[in-house]
Formats: C-alpha cells, sequence, structure tokens
C-alpha cells in the first residue's frame, strides 16, 4: 500500500495575517468604506456648525432658544438636534462662544484702528469688549429670561466661554509685554483671569448682586492693574 504524501501549506511572511480573500474583504471595499465613514463625521460636524450658527443668531436678536422651534427651522427632527449638539444647556454654551468670538476679533480691529501709537493693547481691547457686552441687547434678553442659566454658562470656568476670554486676555497681555515692556504685578495667566472676573462683576452686577451694571468703574479698575507697574 502506498503511502499518501502530506503537503505543506505555504508559510506566511507574518504569522496571524489574514488575507483579503479569507475575510472577503478587498482593499477597494476597505478604502470605500473609510471614505464613507470620513463623509459621515463631515456631514455631522456641519450639521452642528449649522446648528450652533442658527442658535447663535437667534440669542443675537433677542429670541428664546427653543429645541423644537430650532429643529422645525433648520428641517430635523429633535432627536438629530441632541443627537448633534447635547443638551440645551451646552447648545446655548457653544453659541455664546461663538458670539463672543466674533466679539473678540471686532474689540481688537476697534482698538487697532484707533490706537494711539505707544498706547497699550490690553486695556484700550477691553474696553470695547466691556462696551459690547453691556449694549448686547441679545445677551441682556437672555440674561432676564435665563439668569441662572446664563451666568452659568458665561461664567464657568470649565466652559467654553469664560476659558476662552481668559486665554483671549493673556495673549494681549503677553504682547503688550514683549512690545513696551510692560510688568504685570502677577503672571500674566492669574491676571488675564483676574480681568475677566473684575469685568464679569460689574458688567453682570444686576444678576450677581442686585447693582446696576458699571462699564465705566471696570474700564478704571482693569486698567489700573494693568498698567499697575510700567517701566
Amino acid at each position: 500500500m502506498k503511502a499518501r504524501t502530506l503537503r505543506r501549506r505555504p508559510a506566511r511572511d507574518n504569522v496571524g495575517e489574514t488575507t483579503a480573500s479569507e475575510t472577503g474583504t478587498t482593499a477597494t471595499e476597505t478604502t470605500a468604506t473609510e471614505t464613507t465613514t470620513e463623509a459621515g463625521t463631515t456631514r455631522a460636524a456641519n450639521s452642528a456648525a449649522r446648528i450652533v450658527s442658527t442658535a447663535a443668531r437667534w440669542i443675537y436678536e433677542g429670541r428664546r432658544v427653543d429645541m423644537q422651534g430650532l429643529a422645525d427651522e433648520l428641517g430635523v427632527s429633535r432627536v438629530t438636534l441632541f443627537r448633534r449638539v447635547g443638551s440645551r444647556e451646552e447648545l446655548i454654551s457653544q453659541a455664546l462662544w461663538r458670539l463672543t468670538e466674533r466679539m473678540l476679533e471686532i474689540a481688537v480691529e476697534r482698538w487697532e484702528a484707533e490706537r494711539p501709537e505707544g498706547e497699550l493693547h490690553t486695556p484700550g481691547t477691553i474696553r470695547h469688549i466691556n462696551a459690547m457686552v453691556a449694549g448686547s441687547t441679545g445677551l441682556r434678553r437672555l440674561l432676564d429670561d435665563e439668569p441662572a442659566l446664563t451666568m452659568r454658562v458665561l461664567t464657568d470656568p470649565r466652559g467654553k466661554v469664560q476659558s476662552g476670554i481668559v486665554a483671549f486676555n493673556e495673549v494681549l497681555l503677553r504682547q503688550d509685554m514683549e512690545e513696551f515692556g510692560l510688568v504685570t504685578i502677577i503672571e500674566p495667566s492669574a491676571l488675564a483671569y483676574a480681568l475677566v472676573r473684575l469685568g464679569e462683576s460689574f458688567l453682570y452686577a444686576d444678576v450677581i448682586a442686585a447693582r446696576k451694571p458699571d462699564v465705566e468703574t471696570a474700564n478704571r479698575l482693569q486698567q489700573a492693574i494693568i498698567e499697575g507697574i510700567l517701566p
């Protein structure tokens, strides 16, 4: 009886490597799947940005951010709305930061257009910020209608708005230190935070302490602590 000869299977270069034929997936199919996933992620991001932009416009116009109303205007379901941007409070936070970013840009543009030669960048820019905050009818409407929620969003150190303004102020302070030799009374990061908290206490005084908002006092105090030590 003739012995049966066993044939060895060819060895693979990499142990444990699975071939495309074994999985039934080709490189083309894998690429197509990745492309589809990326496209879906991009659509979701664009959808979220559109929702935030619409909510920001509503706040600017003094309209209440109603989730059903937003869904109706955007032509999506409430489920989609919440899935894209989270809770209503998170949406308001993102919308207020969108408005704040534009406000900071405008403040810089306005002060730099009128800044006398040799004047610091920080105090004048902050004065413009204070003026725009105080004059925002949309923000005032939000504060009047929902003071607790609005102050929570505006002053949360972990949120977008306060942390964003603090970072912005620190950049301005460091610019003045480098360009004009400004010597700050404390570390720039700590001073940037103090400037924001000081502004909040006077700009939102009616909500925080039942006092009238006082922009002029905020301006004077902020400038005083910025220019506490000049060369």
